[in-house]
C-alpha cells in the first residue's frame, strides 16, 4: 500500500538525435545528484532497450516538499539544459491533495 503523502513520477523522455550524447554525457551525474537529496527514496533513467532515444524513468519521493525541491534544482543542473528539448510524457501522483501549487 502506498503510504500518504509519497509522490511517485513515471514516465519517459523522447529525446533527438541531435540531443543524445549531451543526454548521456549527464545522465550519471544527474542520477548521483538526484539519488543524494533528502527525501528521494526511488530513482531510475535508463535508455529503453532497442529505442535509443527514449529514456524510461521512475522516481519516488518522500512527499511533496522533496519533489517539488527536486524540481527547483533541477532547473539549475546541466542535466536540464540538455534535456530542455526532449518530450516529457509522465504521470505524476502523489500531488492530488495541493491546492497551493
Amino acid at each position: 500500500m502506498q503510504s500518504m503523502g509519497k509522490v511517485i513520477l513515471e514516465g519517459y523522455i523522447v529525446a533527438s538525435a541531435n540531443d543524445l550524447n549531451n543526454i548521456k554525457e549527464h545522465l550519471d551525474e544527474h542520477i548521483k545528484l538526484t539519488r543524494a537529496e533528502k527525501g528521494c527514496l526511488t530513482f531510475n533513467v535508463q535508455q529503453r532497450n532497442g529505442k535509443e532515444l527514449i529514456f524510461d524513468v521512475y522516481e519516488e519521493f518522500s512527499d511533496k516538499e522533496a519533489y517539488y525541491f527536486h524540481q527547483e534544482r533541477l532547473k539549475a543542473s546541466p542535466w536540464y539544459k540538455a534535456t530542455r528539448k526532449v518530450e516529457r510524457h509522465y504521470d505524476v501522483s502523489g500531488l492530488e491533495a495541493t491546492p497551493d501549487k
